[in-house]
């Protein structure tokens, strides 16, 4: 069906693609795998009309492809979920779903109609009318999927469209795949969940500076890491066995939370738990579950209703992020973008902002320990001054760290600290997660992840619909008993 040929771009300073060919068949799906800067993005954007001038020529059908704008990429039947959400969030759910496709005069009701048969399909229960705003960043990926699928497209580019989905959701998508490759879809298939590739890919194509480094029919994980990267990684999940755990550092009891239908927030339900000094304790739960609201209302960005929290022995009630980073806590948030970064400004900036005493900018202080910093966690940008915006996925959730470290935390967390990174990227990241640790903080992670949490956590803390529905320790942890417990 397509076939992509000796397809070059560059940008000032980077050499984005060299020579790099693709081909998709009717029916298949083909991964395409590279970390962060491999040019994944880069070739699904031509493909998809975005980036308009590059070498190389694409075919559709056989037949040379003209493709200069999205406008192009839609009469050939291509449609594309992008990895950075392209949504309007003051517009509905169903005016996102069919922005671009309107006609001259609006049919709001089919519009709606058709929206809700999608949601439905995708197993999301919202009303059409809910402004996107109000969504979580999970039920706006999978909107995503659904504005594809209203497209009735005969190539679809998915690009990390399962970053921010739970297992249940996962596999929801999955059956998806599996119902338009048989009505001869073609797909292409972008992600750093390598150990979803074998239920879903036909074959994987690794992208490694800009070329194609390989090719494969078989999924052997440690091979396909050693392409991306180009050496052997070693440890994924850097946790030893039993690890020493110190006296208890954050402690909740009976904490509860108002849900808000408006905005789509889940309420929480006297939970109770605790972190100690050198534990990492993980939160898992379906999409809507209460994970992110346990988080902030841990940070002081959602006001209890009820319960009470101690930390390092003293009664903590912060009223609002200021009091809980003074008390030593600090919130990697989900969504890094919206919640964690100024994308505009310098990565300078973004790493200080939290530590600034009275609103004042030491520059010294600021070029020095934050340029330590950022050395330490191996953030690859050109210099400190270099718009944090513009660096790769996985450099912009580094730079979230250097900010949150530079504020001395005892207690560290974390909201899906690896969503939509490369597998290198992740692996620096669990390292510090259990370098943290080892130094005697207290780390809380949600993560949809079940291998990260299982192999990264002490202990796994289970929400169902706001509840805690059990706690698991180490070692007795299975996926299959989590999502018993998740769904209970």
């Amino acid at each position: 069906m397509l076939a992509m040929r000796d397809i070059g771009k560059s940008f000032p300073g980077v050499r984005a693609l060299d020579g790099v060919s693709l081909t998709v068949g009717a029916g298949e799906v083909v991964a395409l795998l590279g970390e962060n800067g491999a040019g994944k993005s880069t070739l699904m954007n031509i493909l998809a009309g975005v980036v308009k001038d590059y070498e190389g020529e694409i075919a559709f059908d056989g037949v040379p492809a003209r493709i200069h704008s999205p406008k192009d990429a839609q009469r050939y039947g291509i449609a594309m979920i992008h990895q950075e959400l392209n949504q309007v969030p003051e517009l509905s759910i169903a005016a996102n779903i069919f922005l671009g496709a309107e006609r001259l005069l609006l049919d709001t009701r089919s519009m709606e109609r058709r929206t809700a048969e999608l949601l439905r399909g995708l197993g999301l229960d919202l009303s059409p009318r809910r402004l996107v705003r109000q969504c979580k960043i999970a039920e706006r990926q999978l909107i995503e999927v659904a504005k594809a699928l209203s497209a009735s497209a005969r190539l679809l580019v998915m690009d990390e469209p399962t970053s921010a989905l739970a297992d249940a959701e996962v596999r929801r998508l999955h059956a998806v795949i599996r119902d338009l490759t048989a009505r001869g879809v073609g797909i292409v298939y972008i992600s750093h969940r390598l150990e979803e590739l074998e239920q879903v890919a036909d074959r994987v194509v690794v992208l490694r500076d800009g070329a194609c480094v390989g090719e494969r029919t078989t999924f052997d994980r440690a091979e396909l890491i050693q392409l991306m990267v180009g050496r052997p990684l070693g440890e994924m999940f850097p946790r030893a066995e039993g690890a020493a755990t110190g006296e208890v550092l954050l402690e909740v009891e009976g904490l509860s939370v108002a849900g808000d239908r408006q905005t789509g927030r889940t309420a929480l339900h006297d939970v109770s738990l605790d972190v100690r000094k050198g534990e990492i304790v993980g939160v898992a739960g379906l999409m809507g579950a209460g994970r992110s609201e346990l988080l902030e209302t841990l940070f002081g960005a959602l006001k209890p209703t009820g319960g009470a929290m101690t930390l390092d022995g003293v009664p903590y009630s912060p009223k609002n992020p200021r009091q809980a980073i003074r008390r030593g806590v600090a919130l990697v948030a989900e969504d890094r973008k919206a919640q964690s970064l100024v994308l505009g400004n310098t990565v300078a900036f973004n790493a200080s902002l939290p530590s600034l005493r009275k609103y004042l900018v030491d520059r010294r202080w600021e070029s020095a320990v934050v340029g330590e910093q950022v050395r330490e966690l191996r953030v690859k940008t050109p210099s400190l001054a270099f718009t944090v915006g513009n660096l790769s996925g996985g450099n912009q959730q580094k730079v979230v760290l250097a900010k949150w470290l530079l504020t001395t935390p005892k207690v560290i967390l974390m909201d899906e600290p690896t969503r939509g990174i490369d597998v290198g990227s992740k692996a620096e990241i669990h390292a510090l997660m259990a370098k943290l640790a080892a130094s005697g903080k207290a780390v809380l992670v949600a993560s949809s992840e079940l291998p990260e949490l299982l192999a990264m956590c002490d202990r796994i803390l289970v929400l169902c619909e706001g509840r805690v529905t059990a706690t698991f320790t180490r070692g007795l942890a299975t996926q299959e008993a989590i999502l018993e417990a998740a769904m209970a």
